[in-house]
């Protein structure tokens, strides 16, 4: 028998306040995906900006250092935004935290707006710092925002809030681009007298700066909202041990008379001490297995989403003509192309398992698109040669589907299956360690990604067996992903967060009245009856 707001929260019907949940949670993993896709358009703006005048061979790129730094420095402060965030989200409660995360998010995308000076260096040193501080803010809104979600849901659509939650990064995705495309337009409107192909009129300095700032206005609006949010009732409850609050705060979140939900004996709100602590002997004993599943899969999922949204630069060289057209011509066709991969792949991906996950379970979701994806990796890979770096609708139908698979798969389930598995007293913790080795696994896509478009021959084009290997590669990880997930991965569909927990009989609480027949087991004595 758990607690009576518990079993609330699991039996609630769909209500307004859980899609109220979703959108003001959401907004975190809005910015996170903006600020990720504006990217290659920006790296388009800065490379005609700031690289105008390099050699005919460099002229408008961007040195592959400058771009891994650009991507590491925000990657960098991702892995240590979930760790430390996540880890304060069990320590300190997840509605003050998530406050920090999310003004921290804003902030720094307006910082990188502003980014000081207009010389090169300046200006991309200064980019690089506070892309580092954005990625401390998106970081530790990853666990924050699943913890959450996952805690107020009911436990029959819980899989479908969260992927939903998930799915805000899809609407993100598609803002930057129309961002982009907007702008883009307007500021080619205001040049057209003096636009040209070899000069980069001084504006375009202004657009890659609106860009990153406008990504942090819908995260800003929502910033009341979020600090309006109760803490959540599994955290008041079974960390800190205050039922009382818990009760009074879900009352209001579920609209439903306290009388139901307070409970009825004062000693049934009394719990025992942790019995152990966080990576201690037993911690690793009943959670390690869960922790190695949801670290590794996330990790090895990373390695190829990531090596995927990199591969985009490429498929412009062959695909988007883009060596005879001016600035703006260059940003909108770029945000175009991503926000049709967006719309056409991405985002149904992410509805599919919005509808799917509580039918089909995450376990099967998660192999099924591991399995899919590295197909599609081969697909892509051993033929490279035939059409990789030619013009292909094939190759570009192929391309769409690793996003598609992604997000109908390990990219969305890997998200979710952390905030499920573990007690409400490491769930954060858990999650941002999940999601800190996801990044550490980008990193490693990101350094293959440029390793293998590295070109010494002169073309702008990468080299065919080097594309071939880093390809097939990325399809053995992905099979890799669907054993680990066969082997060691829990099914967590259907059952509430505490059936999920090893240690569910520590975490029931039971009523422990002088009249034993009150008890389920009534032939045990009350005095040897624990937590």
């Amino acid at each position: 028998m758990a607690l009576k707001v518990l079993r609330a929260l699991d039996a609630a019907k769909i209500q307004y306040y859980h899609f109220q949940a979703i959108i003001i949670a959401g907004m975190g993993l809005f910015t996170d995906a903006y600020d990720l896709f504006c990217i290659p358009p920006i790296m388009k703006l800065l490379g005609r900006v700031y690289y105008e005048y390099s050699s005919a061979h460099d002229r408008y790129q961007i040195p592959r250092v400058v771009l891994a730094t650009m991507l590491g420095t925000a990657l960098l402060g991702t892995v240590i935004g979930q760790l430390v965030f996540g880890r304060l989200g069990d320590r300190m409660g997840r509605r003050p935290v998530y406050g920090i995360s999310l003004m921290l998010m804003v902030f720094s995308s307006i910082g990188c707006g502003f980014s000081f000076c207009r010389t090169r260096t300046c200006v991309l040193v200064s980019l690089g710092i506070f892309r580092f501080f954005l990625g401390l803010g998106i970081g530790g809104d990853y666990p924050l925002s699943a913890t959450i979600m996952s805690e107020f849901a009911n436990k029959k659509t819980r899989g479908a809030f969260v992927a939903a939650l998930f799915s805000m990064q899809g609407l993100g995705i598609l803002a930057s681009s129309i961002v982009t495309m907007v702008l883009s337009k307007i500021f080619k409107a205001a040049a057209s007298k003096n636009l040209s192909e070899d000069h980069t009129p001084e504006d375009a300095d202004i657009v890659w700066r609106l860009i990153l700032v406008l990504g942090a206005v819908p995260a800003g609006l929502t910033y009341y909202w979020r600090m309006m949010m109760p803490e959540t009732a599994r955290y008041t409850a079974l960390v800190e041990n205050n039922v009382p609050q818990a009760t009074r705060d879900m009352e209001k979140v579920l609209d439903v008379s306290i009388s139901r939900i307070a409970e009825d004996d004062l000693l049934y709100l009394q719990r025992n001490p942790s019995p152990y602590s966080l990576l201690s002997k037993q911690f690793f004993r009943r959670h390690g297995v869960d922790l190695f599943a949801c670290a590794t899969t996330w990790l090895l999922l990373d390695i190829a989403f990531y090596s995927s949204s990199l591969f985009q630069s490429q498929i412009y060289k062959t695909h988007l003509n883009l060596e005879k057209t001016n600035v703006y011509n260059e940003a909108f066709k770029v945000a175009f192309f991503q926000a049709m991969v967006a719309l056409i792949a991405a985002i149904p991906g992410y509805w599919f398992t919005v509808y799917f996950i509580d039918r089909v379970g995450r376990r099967k979701i998660q192999m099924m698109g591991f399995l899919f994806m590295g197909l599609v990796y081969f697909a892509l890979g051993i033929p490279y040669g035939y059409w990789g770096n030619r013009e292909n609708k094939g190759f570009l139908v192929l391309y769409g589907l690793t996003f598609f698979f992604a997000n109908f798969g390990p990219n969305t389930t890997t998200f979710i299956v952390p905030a499920e598995l573990f007690p409400a007293r490491f769930r954060s913790t858990c999650h941002g360690f999940s999601g800190a080795m996801g990044k550490v696994g980008a990193f490693f896509g990101t350094l293959g990604f440029l390793w293998a478009t590295n070109n010494s021959d002169g073309d702008n084009l990468p080299r065919i067996r080097e594309m071939r290997i880093a390809l097939i590669s990325l399809g053995g990880i992905c099979l890799l992903g669907m054993a680990v997930t066969y082997l060691f991965t829990r099914e967590t569909n259907g059952r509430s967060l505490e059936e999920n927990e090893d240690e569910y009989t520590e975490q029931c609480l039971f009523r422990c009245d002088m009249d034993t027949d009150r008890h389920p087991n009534t032939s045990v004595p009350r005095e040897v009856i624990t937590p």
